[in-house]
């Protein structure tokens, strides 16, 4: 769920760092996708001027119509879908942080969003309005296992990060922690 988990129980204060779309999966998948679609944008571009722009091999014996269009067309979609990765990791779509203070009596849960109005996604309300602290697992061929708050008038608001799930034990770990830090009980075990 988090990158961090801060409690200060002087002041009764619990704040989590939630990992959005930085993370080491997503750097590796955009820079993989970047160097296919500049190799096949570049065969594109030597196979119609004649001239090699690559290392590795030598693109200029393709055929511009249909081989070399086709393969710059594939490296033109492969440099949108990067560009795409790249902003989204700019942007860190997914991050922020989750803040429960009992000082307060209030919790703040915060995210980034994509750029325009909604950019940044806030959700703030009472901690006595909470009920419990909720652990959703969901095996199979697309697991998810995930903590959502359960507040009173309100739809469970999810807690943990959206991609890979967190194995069993942090989840549960991580839901204990914060039914106790709120004095709720934990559903869901």
């Amino acid at each position: 769920m988090t990158a961090s988990t801060t409690i200060n129980k002087g002041d009764g204060l619990l704040h989590q760092n939630v990992l959005g779309s930085r993370r080491l999966s997503n750097y590796w998948w955009a820079t993989i996708v970047t160097l296919g679609a500049s190799g096949f944008l570049l065969a594109g571009i030597s196979s119609y001027l004649k001239v090699n722009l690559l290392i590795v091999t030598d693109p200029t014996q393709l055929i511009f119509v249909p081989q070399g269009l086709v393969m710059g067309l594939y490296g033109i979609a492969g440099v949108l879908l990067a560009l795409y990765l790249w902003l989204v990791i700019l942007w860190d779509v997914g991050g922020g942080y989750n803040e429960f203070n009992q000082e307060t009596g209030k919790f703040k849960i915060f995210r980034w969003g994509f750029p325009g109005k909604n950019r940044q996604i806030e959700i703030e309300n009472r901690i006595q309005d909470v009920q419990s602290v909720r652990i959703s697992i969901k095996e199979g061929l697309n697991p998810q296992r995930a903590l959502y708050l359960k507040v009173k008038g309100r739809r469970d608001i999810p807690l943990t990060r959206v991609g890979q799930p967190l194995s069993l034990a942090e989840l549960e770990t991580q839901g204990a922690q914060l039914a106790r830090f709120l004095g709720v009980p934990l559903e869901g075990l």
